[in-house]
């Protein structure tokens, strides 16, 4: 016996697929827009280079047992023998050069020429970089431990920890530098 039903074959009503349609393309849109924002990448990149040099210039200060510094200035991370980081104070990058980017073509110049072979990385034109306010340089001793340097030259061993804020747009990183041990995290 039959009852009196009619049975609906498979498939998807057109409202459906509409709507599942328009999801798609509201998230497929939110997600091209963070893709396509380069700031986040230049912002983490720039943040990962100014920890890896201030880690090596650490390392220098130790394996040479001397004073070893980073400059500071907002627009680039130097490595030098000196704070004021003159022509004959440039510490030579580990693979014999930077990275020869457009931004640490422009920073990374002693006597108006660009040094290649030089430890030193430009600032991205959309990452700003704020630290503790009058550093113009991070030294470390002959045991890693860290110092600050002020635009007069004074340096001073770092009391608290010191944090580097790099941001750009809504994205943002950050680098401590703990004092005694000289930790870079």
């Amino acid at each position: 016996m039959k009852f009196g039903y009619i049975r609906r074959s498979a498939g998807f009503t057109m409202v459906e697929l509409i709507t599942v349609l328009i999801v798609m393309g509201i998230l497929g849109a939110i997600g091209a827009s963070r893709f396509f924002d380069n700031n986040a990448f230049e912002n983490r990149a720039y943040a990962d280079q100014a920890k890896t040099i201030l880690r090596y210039a650490q390392k220098l200060a130790v394996t040479g047992n001397r004073f070893i510094f980073v400059r500071t200035d907002g627009a680039s991370f130097a490595v030098c023998t000196t704070a004021a980081c003159g022509a004959n104070d440039l510490i030579t990058a580990p693979g014999g050069s930077n990275s020869g980017s457009r931004a640490t073509r422009a920073a990374c110049v002693r006597n108006n020429v660009y040094v290649a072979s030089w430890m030193c990385e430009g600032s991205p034109g959309t990452v700003a970089v704020a630290g503790q306010a009058g550093v113009t340089a991070i030294g470390f001793d002959a045991l890693g431990r860290p110092y600050t340097v002020n635009n007069a030259n004074v340096s001073t061993s770092l009391a608290n920890r010191m944090d580097l804020t790099f941001t750009s747009g809504s994205n943002s990183s950050q680098i401590r530098i703990w004092p005694e041990t000289g930790y870079v995290q």
